[in-house]
């Protein structure tokens, strides 16, 4: 075979690797679109996860590719990605993502990603070939996302409290079962606009680093968008249904106005970081979100052991897919 011709099947499968990855993530993070519309019982999962799939597709008109750039030029110095680096990171984020499955643990796709990156390029040229801006923005959102979910989740609670104070229950609860589709809608939009970028901003590293796409160009191929935002679609169609239940029911009990509440202060606090072009994680949100709301209830109406039992997932995520990806790129220098 021709180097040239090997070198774009390479390509190829790195391709095809990416938005198996974003596929994933969809699956991944269904549960994190879908968790309280369910757990409300407002719509059915398979009722939710076709809502949220086509939500998420439908974010391709509507965001800026602001995180995918973030993640294609602002989080390695240029001329450093190659083929084995974009392999490492794919195979570190696939990993960990499989094992958070496997366990049900609602941990983040997005900084596995990150994770992925990282380890990779320290493996091949140290930590100096990272943007230092572009990874603590990251980094800072892992602990801003959540607290924004939670501070807007409990506002909103507290607000939607004070205003239907003098409503019956039983009213309350018909009027949010039907705007709770409105919330959960918002939220789909948010998390197919910030997950799906940042694999287009790798498959966007990819094609920079192999000379398929100019660094100078402001955007991708628009075949790279549109396959990107429909992967990460059919990823929530198939949902997933192990991570539900611990997002839905584990960590607090949801009525309409609470799952409302949540999803509305995670979908604000998405739109928020999409437009600063920050790779967030949508679980985190969520879970900050629910926690929130819980919170405004009483104490004891979270179980703060689930919650953090996920925050340690959190912490071990970028590390721990940092080292697979870093064994990744190893392997892939002996395999081409």
């Amino acid at each position: 075979m021709e180097p040239v011709q090997a070198a774009l099947w390479v390509v190829i499968l790195l391709v095809v690797l990416a938005l198996l990855f974003d596929f994933m993530n969809g699956f991944h993070d269904a549960a994190n679109s879908i968790a309280t519309v369910v757990s409300t019982g407002v719509l059915k999962p398979t009722q939710a996860v076709v809502f949220a799939a086509f939500f998420n597709v439908v974010a391709v008109f509507i965001f800026h590719l602001s995180v995918a750039a973030t993640v294609g030029k602002g989080i390695v110095q240029p001329g450093i990605v190659d083929t084995h680096v974009v392999f490492g990171a794919l195979v570190g984020a696939i990993v960990w993502n499989v094992i958070t499955w496997i366990y049900g643990i609602p941990s983040s796709s997005s900084h596995a990603l990150i994770g992925g990156i990282v380890g990779a390029v320290i493996a091949k040229a140290g930590a100096g070939a990272l943007i230092a801006s572009g990874i603590w923005k990251t980094v800072a959102f892992i602990f801003i996302s959540p607290v924004l979910g939670f501070l807007l989740g409990s506002l909103m609670m507290v607000l939607v409290a004070w205003i239907f104070r003098r409503t019956s229950p039983n009213r309350v609860d018909k009027w949010f079962r039907r705007l709770q589709l409105v919330s959960a809608g918002a939220y789909s939009l948010g998390h197919g606009g910030n997950d799906a970028q940042k694999t287009i901003g790798i498959i966007w590293l990819l094609l920079i680093a192999t000379g398929y796409a100019n660094a100078g160009d402001a955007s991708p191929p628009t075949w790279t968008i549109v396959s990107c935002y429909l992967a990460i679609g059919m990823g929530t169609m198939f949902g997933g249904w192990r991570i539900v239940k611990t997002m839905g029911q584990k960590i607090t009990k949801l009525k309409p106005v609470g799952g409302f509440c949540a999803e509305s202060g995670g979908a604000l606090t998405l739109f928020f970081a999409t437009f600063l072009g920050v790779p967030v994680s949508t679980t985190h949100t969520i879970t900050g979100a629910i926690v929130g709301v819980g919170s405004t209830q009483r104490a004891s109406a979270v179980r703060w052991g689930v919650a953090g039992n996920i925050v340690w997932a959190w912490v071990l995520t970028i590390p721990a897919s940092a080292f697979v990806a870093s064994i990744a790129y190893w392997v892939s220098l002996q395999l081409y």
